[in-house]
Parts: structure tokens; sequence; C-alpha cells
């Protein structure tokens, strides 16, 4: 049996351009950057919030994708929020988010971190759940 090129049937080349357009438009909007750069490490729950008027102040070189961000985190917003309101890729958001707070305009608020648990703690209340 044999396979099928996909670029031959009728519209595949037109299928093929309209699905490398969002690659193209994520390699231009990061200018083919991966990752927020070496300090910075953003999770999906990382907290983005705009620095105060940053999203009414005209800033030199920002492209339309940093001012919607601004205009998203007037309050706390996750950069997994962000990808998804700007219809991008993480990755993307992540380049994106770390540009603005590089620049100052936006922060980052780590999530909390979970207490550690004692063991023996988890037992008793396990033991005492089991009582009832």
């Amino acid at each position: 049996m044999t396979a099928v090129d996909p670029r031959r049937r009728p519209g595949a080349a037109h299928r093929a351009a309209a699905d490398s357009e969002p690659l193209a438009r994520t390699y231009v909007i990061t200018q083919g950057r991966s990752g927020a750069g070496p300090r910075r490490r953003f999770d999906l729950v990382t907290l983005i919030l705009a620095a105060a008027g940053a999203a009414d102040r005209a800033v030199p070189g920002l492209m339309p994708e940093h001012r919607a961000i601004l205009a998203l985190c007037r309050r706390p917003l996750s950069v997994a929020e962000i990808a998804a309101h700007l219809r991008l890729p993480f990755s993307a958001a992540v380049v994106l988010v770390g540009d603005l707070v590089d620049a100052g305009l936006a922060a980052e608020r780590r999530p909390a971190r979970a207490a550690a648990v004692d063991p023996a703690l988890l037992r008793e209340v396990i033991n005492g759940l089991q009582r009832l």
C-alpha cells in the first residue's frame, strides 16, 4: 500500500499555507526567541500584573501583543490565561511577558508554595477520620 502525499490532494496547498501562518506569526512576534531568557522562568500559574499606568503609557517599541498583555493585566492574570486570551502558544506568551517584566512595565507574582506537611500529623488526621 502506498502512502498518499497530503500535498498532492486538492486544496492541500491552501491548507498547508493556513497551517503555517500561526507558526510564522509566532516567530515574528517573539523575534525568533524561545523562553523568557536566562533570568526568568514562568510557570503556567505565575501571575502577571501591569505596572500602574503602564497600559496607558506610550512606550516606543511595544508590539500590539505587548499592549494587549498590559491591558489584560490591569488585574493579576496567569501566564496561561494571557496565552489563551491572545491565542498564542504558552512559549510565545512567556517571551512577551518576559519582555514586559524586564522593561519594568509588569511584575510577576510567583504562586505561594505549600508549607511542608508533617507526615506524623497526616497519620494522626487519617487515624482520626477512620475512627469516625
